[in-house]
């Protein structure tokens, strides 16, 4: 069995004592508000941001890191070409 309201009569909305455009101050005091954080928040919060830090960091290519190992082990795979390019890579990620 379902019921239905008919609504009576209009009915305006409910609105806030305060006018647009008007701003009050209540109390009349300047001091401005602030907020103080104990030690133990603030570690809380830099572990929170560690964490997201890790968590959005890319995984590690196992394979490629051995790989590079190897290339890095090979007394001829550093060269001055290699050097070379390394060192621009560096300079271009540093100034870009």
């Amino acid at each position: 069995m379902s019921m239905t309201v008919n609504r009576i009569g209009h009915v305006e909305p409910i609105l806030s004592g305060k006018k647009p455009g008007r701003s009050e101050q209540v109390g009349g005091n300047d001091k401005a508000d602030t907020i103080n954080l104990s030690a133990q928040a603030t570690g809380q919060a830099e572990r929170y941001q560690v964490l997201e830090l890790i968590k959005s960091a890319p995984e590690l290519d196992e394979a490629r890191i051995a790989e590079l190992r190897q290339k890095i082990d090979d007394p001829s795979y550093i060269n001055d070409r290699i050097v070379n390019a390394t060192a621009e890579k560096i300079l271009n990620a540093w100034f870009a």
